[in-house]
């Protein structure tokens, strides 16, 4: 029996899938729903999308439906589009030879069943019938959901060997349902982890950021570890492994430790969030040193090169590491938020996407001593902002300062700070006053006959 609560909008998405299947159905053709979503259906898991399986050929569907569009005709899938969603709608199809780890080197239409033998593991391997409201199982898939079994459909190595990047799938499926690998899926999956080297590095951080971003992203990454394609990918982190850290601030252990606990501590985060907690302590490694107590000196600056170089190995987008970066680079600013001028914390708390900031924070405090007084601090200070807000417009412009007479260059950037400082800690309300602050702060940079002279009171 499928039960699942569903919210209004999956349930419609549902109710436009069936009637595609109704439909094709009624033309006199096998279909239903298949793969990922009878999974979770099974599981209980409001399903994300709804994907069809079909005797009908790409063709055929395409004659079939109004709006559609080939997404992948020669490999038997035809996008349908029907109530603002978008359903594929795949061929039943059996594979020839992987030529690239990826893409067979020929497709041929088949039945049902070698359809569900040829997929990847037996949870992802199964149909239902929305009509007759009944589950197809060829590869006995709700067993091994019974069983809590990760397993792939067939011999493991020739499954791994079709399509590499299913190695890393194992693991994010073994941690995303608390479930055991099977040991002979398992033993291939440890035998064959070094074929990743052939998946493409955008393919590895994508399977990589579903794992980080998804549930129990700490067992996902352990797990990554003990296979050995933790090394292999990010080797960076398998280096945190025994890298003790000062007791009086880090009680929970060495490095690695540190990082499982703070991935653990997430709250759904973001890619780029996900991503910074994992590499937020990756500098400490190279900089261990042993002194009056273990210190990391300088770790912040080389774990900010260090991940912008991981960052790009794995083609993040500039935006994208750019923000990673930055989260890496002030994740121990919190320390000091108390002694900030009021300027300087401003600026801090109302930087683009200061939430990532924050949770990044707590997480990390919460994955050693667990004290959230700035954390706490930082929260008061934003609802004080939001009553207060920062100023959108600054008081002057570099048209304003050229009217003063000052030439373009990098003093521009720095007359334009100092008054935004002023601005924030309360010292200058109105552009005029600012233009007299300017004119007389900066007046070594006017020319002489430009320069702020205080005027002589009248006789």
């Amino acid at each position: 029996m499928i039960l699942v609560k569903v919210n209004p909008m999956q349930k419609q998405a549902t109710s436009h899938a069936t009637s595609i299947v109704k439909k094709l159905t009624q033309s006199g053709y096998k279909a239903y729903f298949a793969g990922g979503c009878v999974r979770d259906l099974i599981m209980g898991i409001e399903p994300k999308d709804i994907d069809i399986a079909t005797s009908a050929t790409p063709d055929q569907v395409l004659k079939l439906f109004s709006k559609t569009f080939e997404k992948g005709k020669s490999f038997g899938v035809v996008s349908v589009l029907l109530g603002g969603h978008e359903f594929e709608v795949t061929t039943f199809r059996k594979e020839g030879s992987y030529f690239d780890g990826r893409h067979p080197t020929k497709v041929t239409w088949t039945d049902d069943k070698e359809d569900a033998l040829r997929r990847d593991f037996t949870i992802n391997g199964m149909f239902y019938d929305p009509l007759q409201k009944k589950i197809i199982d060829y590869v006995d898939g709700q067993k091994d959901i019974e069983k809590k079994i990760i397993r792939t459909i067939g011999d493991p190595r020739d499954r791994f060997n079709e399509d590499k990047l299913r190695l890393m799938r194992a693991v994010r499926f073994s941690a995303r349902f608390q479930y055991e690998i099977a040991s002979e899926t398992r033993s291939a999956l440890v035998d064959l982890a070094p074929l990743l080297s052939e998946v493409s590095l955008e393919r590895i951080r994508d399977e990589l950021i579903k794992i980080l971003t998804g549930e129990n992203a700490h067992q996902g990454i352990d797990l990554l570890s003990q296979v050995g394609i933790l090394s292999l990918i990010l080797p960076e982190i398998e280096t945190m492994k025994g890298v003790a850290q000062p007791p009086q601030f880090h009680p929970e252990g060495d490095v690695y430790i540190h990082t499982l606990l703070l991935l653990e501590n997430f709250k759904k985060p973001n890619p780029e969030l996900a991503m910074a907690g994992l590499l937020h302590d990756v500098g400490k490694p190279p900089t261990f040193s042993v002194k009056e107590r273990i210190r990391f000196d300088g770790h912040v600056e080389v774990g900010t090169e260090m991940a912008q170089k991981i960052c790009k190995r794995l083609r993040f987008s500039n935006k994208q590491v750019d923000h990673i970066t930055s989260l890496v680079r002030q994740h121990l600013q919190f320390m000091n938020v108390r002694r900030m001028r009021k300027s300087t914390l401003t600026r801090f708390l109302t930087q683009d996407r200061f939430e990532d900031h924050l949770e990044l924070h707590r997480a990390d405090c919460l994955a050693c001593h667990k004290i959230l007084d700035n954390y706490e601090f930082c929260k008061e200070k934003l609802k004080e902002l939001k009553l207060k807000p920062r100023p959108k417009k600054p008081l002057l412009t570099g048209k304003d300062l050229i009217r003063l007479g000052f030439t373009p260059g990098p003093i521009f950037k720095k007359i334009l700070t100092a008054i935004e400082t002023e601005q924030l800690e309360g010292k200058l309300k109105t552009k005029n006053s600012a233009l007299k602050w300017a004119q007389y702060k900066f007046s070594s940079h006017l020319p002489s006959k430009k320069k702020h002279k205080k005027k002589r009171p009248r006789k």
